[in-house]
């Protein structure tokens, strides 16, 4: 093989400060919009993003070239600095410092997103799945 070849997934999960439910309707398109953004810069593949008022979901294929904790580091800096100087300047917005990484396997890039995109039922109906939702606070 002359070229390499990567297949690597990640789900990532990282909350609000506190978990302040601060990913308010108006504005969830508009961060999601962002983290996409900065992952498309970053040479990442959006496969998945959603979340509630108080954490994401991401779910991405990404190039060898960059680390799990800078990818995370680059999208949450990002995301946050376009929230609080374009869509909510002068108000509270901050990431917590901590995330959960969740490799994936190719077999399980179908059944994933669904649970991301679906969020909020999976809190409401309290199904969710407890490791994947685990982030220190």
């Amino acid at each position: 093989m002359r070229a390499s070849f990567t297949q690597l997934y990640v789900h990532y999960v990282w909350a609000t400060w506190d978990r302040l439910p601060i990913i308010t309707p108006d504005i969830q398109k508009l961060v999601y919009a962002a983290i996409a953004q900065e992952c498309e810069q970053l040479k990442c593949t959006v496969i998945a993003i959603g979340g509630i008022e108080d954490h994401v979901h991401l779910l991405t294929g990404f190039p060898p070239t960059i680390s799990i904790s800078e990818l995370v580091k680059q999208i949450k800096g990002s995301s946050s600095h376009f929230i609080t100087h374009e869509i909510k300047p002068g108000e509270f917005f901050k990431w917590q410092g901590s995330y959960g990484a969740f490799t994936v396997s190719h077999d399980a890039i179908d059944n994933i997103p669904n649970y991301i995109r679906n969020q909020a039922t999976h809190h409401s109906q309290k199904s969710i799945i407890p490791t994947w939702e685990l982030t220190p606070k």
